[in-house]
Parts: structure tokens; C-alpha cells; sequence
């Protein structure tokens, strides 16, 4: 197809930028996101009416605005404190601002999954003498896992296709680079198919590795899935 075989360096530089945000972000989400769960639930009730409004306002705003937040609002930030302009780094800003969006829905995640685990396991983990990060760590963390399991997958995904945002603090990820190269070669649709080809492949292992995940935690667990 005219103009891609010479793009297709910069279509895999763009690949792996896109990976990069998406998992780094997932990954940074996932901590945060259960950690928010956790105090959420157990934390005071002034760190539990914050984390319900942090919720609640990330996931009222556009994507694409905290982006610009993160962006431009860091390099205000950094600017006024070096007293000289510094410009935040696109991928940090990029990353940062999808983490802050999945840890929201991670959180309400975690914390369902955390509300269905009977409470007969927290007492079962006291009887044991277990401490609190015990039961935690070795009675409710798999169970949870479990349940949640299919909702983070199913934010992995919304992950990757919004690491497309990323494009408009400079990034060239897959689709800025599609962009870049369908105006270059005057082959838009060469470009834009390909583009979907590769996050139709990405998805598709995707599925099969969290499907394969979703086997192995909910191994021996009876009752995981409503």
C-alpha cells in the first residue's frame, strides 16, 4: 500500500509509545486504585468524603481536559517554582493524567470487589490470628482479585484506546503517527486500517491473557462471579 512500507518504523515507534503510556498508567492505576479502595472503606470518614469526591469529579470531566490540566497546569507549576520556564515532559504528563482517570475507576472497582467478599472471611482471618494486613494480603486480596478481575480488564481497554489522547501534548503514538503518515501519503485509509489492525491485535491478546489470568485467580475459589 503506497507510502506505508517507508512509515512502518515510525508505526512501530508509535506502537510501543502507546503500550508504554497505556500499561504504565495501568499499572500506577492498579496501585492506586486499591490503596483508594481500602481507605475508602476502612480510612476515616474526612479521607473517605475526599476520595468520593475525587471520584466524582474525575469522572465528570473529559479525558482529554485533565490531559490538558496535567500538561499545561504542570508546566505553569514547574515554571513558578524553578522562577524560569519548564516545560512538563509530554509522556510523564500523559501517563499521569491516565493514571489519576484509571485510579478512579479502579477504585470503585476494588472497592465492589472488596464489599462482596463475605464478611465471614475478615472474622475467619481474626480467628486464624491473623493481623489486619495479614487477613488483607493472604485472605481478601485473592478473593477480590477475583471479582475484580473482569472490571480491570475491561479498563485495560479503555486505557488503550484513550492513550490516542495523548497525541495533543506532542506524543506520536500509533494514531499520531497514522495521522502524520495518511497526510504525508495521501493514503488515508492504508494508514487508518493498519492503525486498526494493530489495536484490533493488541485487544485480541489482550482478551486471551486476562481471560487466562481471570482462570488462574479464580482457581479453587468457589462463588467469584455473581
Amino acid at each position: 500500500m503506497q507510502g506505508l512500507q517507508a512509515f512502518w518504523p515510525q508505526l512501530l515507534d508509535g506502537t510501543l509509545i502507546t503500550l508504554r503510556v497505556s500499561v504504565s498508567s495501568l499499572a500506577l492505576g492498579l496501585a492506586a486504585g486499591i490503596l483508594l479502595a481500602g481507605a475508602v472503606l476502612h480510612g476515616p470518614p474526612p479521607v473517605r468524603a475526599l476520595i468520593r469526591g475525587y471520584v466524582a469529579v474525575i469522572r465528570g470531566l473529559p479525558d482529554l481536559l485533565i490531559i490538558f490540566l496535567a500538561y499545561f497546569g504542570g508546566t505553569v507549576l514547574l515554571s513558578r517554582i524553578a522562577g524560569s520556564y519548564v516545560e512538563v515532559d509530554g509522556l510523564a504528563a500523559g501517563i499521569f493524567a491516565l493514571t489519576v482517570v484509571s485510579a478512579a475507576y479502579f477504585c470503585e472497582i476494588f472497592r465492589g470487589a472488596l464489599q462482596s467478599v463475605p464478611q465471614g472471611q475478615r472474622e475467619a482471618g481474626r480467628v486464624l490470628g491473623l493481623s489486619a494486613g495479614q487477613t488483607f494480603l493472604l485472605v481478601l486480596m485473592p478473593q477480590m482479585l477475583a471479582r475484580a478481575l473482569p472490571g480491570v480488564g475491561n479498563q485495560w481497554l479503555v486505557l488503550l484506546k484513550e492513550s490516542a489522547l495523548v497525541s495533543v501534548v506532542g506524543l506520536e503514538e500509533l494514531m499520531r503517527v497514522a495521522n502524520i503518515g495518511a497526510a504525508a501519503t495521501d493514503n488515508h485509509l492504508g494508514f487508518y486500517l493498519t492503525a486498526a489492525l494493530i489495536y484490533i491485535t493488541i485487544t485480541a491478546i489482550s482478551t486471551v491473557l486476562f481471560k487466562s489470568a481471570d482462570a488462574w485467580v479464580s482457581r479453587g475459589q468457589v462463588g467469584v462471579r455473581p
